[in-house]
């Protein structure tokens, strides 16, 4: 059986950094690239996602797939 990691808070706020701060750089990337680039899995990047929006430091247009974009 395989052991399973459970992100930390601080790994999830040190990925919200490492996202917002690509994005500035960046500008506006789908999440597929977000995660790819930041080569991290998906569900912490996903989740340091969560922790902007609800920080409304970040804007998610949804189409066929989620662009973010900072505010």
């Amino acid at each position: 059986m395989a052991t399973v990691v459970e992100p930390t808070v601080a790994q999830i706020g040190e990925t919200a950094g490492a996202v917002w701060h690509m994005l500035a750089e960046q500008g506006p990337l789908s999440t597929a690239k977000i995660v790819k680039q930041l080569d991290l899995p998906r569900d912490v990047v996903m989740l340091a996602i969560g922790w902007l929006a609800r920080e409304d430091k970040i804007n998610i247009e949804m189409n066929r797939s989620a662009v973010v974009s900072l505010r």
